[in-house]
């Protein structure tokens, strides 16, 4: 084991403990062996997002290099809800909901994982974790103590601002903690905001006579917003398995300031040339990365097609394939209605109010034409076609 490939595996990220990586890796070389590395997801929501992708992106470094991961499906840790980085308790879920949206997830993570069954290894949590009586959990329980708990910098903040603490969410560290247990990891990767409970799983792999996994931690991505973490609830995010049209231009919208982390998290350019780029010309910059996470996930046919559907549009086209939305003949004065009423029954506003303002700053369009009047009344006839913003369209037909 080179020392190229060690600092691969480092780079952008932190191990704890310092140098447990080095020597694991060379306690594997030396057995022959493959070290187990462990990641896990909560199927919260449906989809997996590129701030997700920063982790798997880490583990196909380690199958690269021989090693097995083992993806864990959080089916039922995700019925506790994670509480990390949460200034109140999480909204639980049900184990059948978690189940239906942990379908998409293999799927979604093996655009990035190598599916050879010799290198991956998919589990659902609730294999071990669902059977546990009330005797293990209390057996769990108490390898970690309260006070332990409580150092947890949000469960710190909770707990000095009076913000309720349930017992429940105390049991998610020690539920992923078992995970570690359950599937003998070697390492476990997470992002920043999971080292607290990376470091719970050391202390149980320890309590339950096995070698402390290492915590390899990543910072996390931020979102398209730029003031928060990447997260679908927030709307800030980029899914892997969005259209290419769609990834290529919310690609596009990345802020200019975080660029490069995309770059660097996100894809296999080479950060360093990346740099004289975003210095001389960023919108070229912007353009190659859009480019390069549509040949990520879907391949470099479809890099052309999405480039071109955002430079279409970009100069005042109107896409074909938009969706369709029909008016009842009772919201009509026979073939005409007014603008305001339009845009919310199109959906792209939620009251005559909103789309009112939207008029007022410019931001609607009919049939490509900036929409400078909120008292005008449309003729729907004509099957006219209105945007909000850069690219959301909507056609509008009547109902027959």
């Amino acid at each position: 084991m080179g020392q190229t490939a060690l600092q691969r595996l480092q780079k952008g990220a932190k191990v704890v403990p310092e140098r447990g990586l080095e020597l694991k890796l060379a306690e594997a070389e030396k057995d022959g062996r493959q070290l187990r590395v462990k990641h896990g997801v909560d199927p919260s929501t449906p989809d997996l997002h590129i701030g997700h992708a920063v982790q798997l992106r880490k583990m196909r470094e380690f199958q690269d290099l021989g090693h097995r991961v083992v993806l864990i499906i959080g089916d039922f840790t995700a019925t506790i809800g994670d509480p990390s980085g949460r200034s109140k308790t999480r909204p639980s879920l049900s184990l059948e909901q978690t189940r239906i949206n942990g379908e998409t997830y293999v799927d979604q993570a093996t655009l990035i994982l190598d599916k050879d069954p010799e290198r991956l290894e998919v589990r659902y949590n609730s294999e071990w974790l669902e059977p546990l009586d009330f005797g293990d959990l209390v057996w769990l329980a108490s390898t970690y103590t309260v006070a332990r708990m409580l150092e947890r910098d949000d469960f710190t903040t909770r707990h000095r601002d009076g913000i309720p603490i349930s017992l429940h969410e105390f049991l998610y560290p020690l539920a992923q903690a078992y995970d570690s247990v359950a599937v003998f990891a070697d390492i476990e990767i997470g992002g920043t905001d999971q080292l607290f409970n990376l470091l719970v799983g050391r202390d149980v792999q320890k309590a339950y006579g096995q070698e402390p996994q290492l915590a390899l931690v990543q910072g996390l991505l931020e979102g398209l917003d730029g003031t928060e973490k990447m997260s679908k609830s927030l709307g800030n995010f980029i899914g892997i398995s969005e259209s290419p049209e769609v990834m290529f231009k919310k690609s596009m919208q990345v802020p200019d300031f975080l660029l490069l982390r995309y770059v660097e998290l996100c894809t296999d350019l080479e950060v360093d040339r990346f740099k004289d780029m975003v210095s001389s010309d960023i919108k070229a910059a912007h353009r190659l990365f859009a480019q390069e996470l549509v040949r990520t996930y879907h391949g470099q046919p479809m890099v052309k097609i999405a480039e071109e559907r955002y430079d279409y549009v970009a100069t005042g086209g109107i896409p074909e394939d938009i969706p369709e939305v029909k008016i009842r003949n009772n919201e009509l004065e026979g073939t005409l209605i007014g603008i305001l009423a339009l845009a919310t029954l199109a959906g792209l506003t939620d009251s005559n109010g909103e789309a009112r303002r939207l008029i007022n700053n410019r931001g609607l369009r009919l049939e490509g034409e900036v929409v400078s009047d909120w008292r005008i009344k449309v003729d729907i006839s004509k099957d006219p076609v209105l945007q909000k913003g850069k690219d959301s369209f909507v056609r509008v037909r009547r109902e027959q």
